[in-house]
């Protein structure tokens, strides 16, 4: 069974507030599943908050801190303009940050085989003490911390495919060998990181893997990445657990990319991963929700990753709906 983790607060995020991280992209994607071909197969999870130490073990106190104590009545630019709260916000990333953690732990323990978070705000550029590019709390790193510490793991793997780089990700866990980060992104573009030649710091030099691609590229460039670069490094490391940030920007139709992917793409993706999940972690994968703003795109990509990730089945690449 997988997983799908949403809460209603996911969808009060910029409430009112004119942002392309809309919370139209949350009502797309839980309408386009809770009506999928495949809904017999999910099963539907009200997200629970995280706990502030694990929020805390990825970001400094200060910073949380002075999220959480914010008193926001209408709005609130948290970084030049692009990264904004209002008046549920800061309960949404409460539960967006918990939702991975939450997620993991139903995998890890057998509850679930798999799971989707469908959380707003997204967090992969979310630094230790910075809110950036529309993230808050760096969901997916918390998620991460929580495996290697409470969760007793000593590998786990994140591949972000989300079309921009995950600073966040990339910096929180630079220096960490446990920690293999792969991210597959458009260069240059926002937020300028994610050259190949970053690759680690210290014991952590190595467990970094920029796989920087141009404008233009689409599902055979992506597709020769994982085949040829990804799934190796994935097999070399042997991950006892798969994070995925699940970001759908990449998208032919999507307004901030370069990207010229079509929705089956993300298909194939997730069956690679979930191949290498079945070889070394008993097939434990979770993915949470990072970029796409393109509704319409969003939904059917969202459908075939989840479709994938709940019975590995077929599915039309164009409109993501079921043959």
């Amino acid at each position: 069974m997988t997983g799908v983790i949403y809460h209603e607060l996911f969808g009060k995020h910029l409430e009112g507030y004119q942002h392309v991280e809309s919370p139209g992209r949350y009502a797309a994607v839980m309408e386009r599943l809770r009506n999928c071909g495949v809904t017999e197969h999910l099963s539907f999870v009200e997200a629970q908050p995280a706990r502030p130490e694990w929020i805390e073990a990825v970001h400094d106190h200060d910073f949380v801190n002075g999220i959480l104590s914010m008193e926001v009545d209408s709005s609130v630019v948290l970084d030049w303009g692009d990264t904004v709260a209002t008046k549920f916000t800061q309960q949404a990333a409460i539960l967006s940050a918990g939702a991975g953690v939450q997620a993991a732990e139903k995998v890890l323990n057998g509850e679930l085989d798999s799971v989707f978070c469908a959380v707003r705000p997204p967090g992969h550029h979310a630094e230790r003490d910075r809110a950036m590019g529309f993230c808050i709390f760096n969901n997916i790193a918390i998620a991460a911390a929580w495996l290697l510490g409470e969760g007793g793991l000593g590998r786990v793997a994140i591949v972000d495919w989300d079309i921009h780089h995950g600073n966040g990700t990339e910096r929180i866990f630079i220096e960490d060998d446990r920690l293999l980060y792969i991210s597959l992104h458009q260069y240059p573009h926002y937020p300028g990181t994610g050259h190949e030649n970053t690759t680690g710091i210290g014991k952590g030099d190595g467990f970094t893997l920029n796989i920087p691609v141009g404008v233009g590229s689409g599902d055979a460039m992506y597709l020769n990445k994982f085949d040829n670069v990804v799934v190796p490094a994935l097999d070399k490391f042997e991950p006892e657990f798969i994070l995925i940030s699940a970001g759908f920007d990449g998208h032919s139709d999507d307004p901030l990319s370069g990207g010229l992917l079509t929705s089956g793409v993300f298909g194939e993706m997730t069956r690679r991963l979930m191949d290498v999940a079945d070889r070394h972690c008993g097939g434990k994968i979770v993915s949470l929700m990072e970029g796409g703003y393109n509704l319409d795109a969003l939904a059917d990509s969202i459908e075939v990753h989840v479709t994938t990730l709940a019975v590995g089945g077929s599915i039309n690449t164009d409109s993501g709906r079921k043959e």
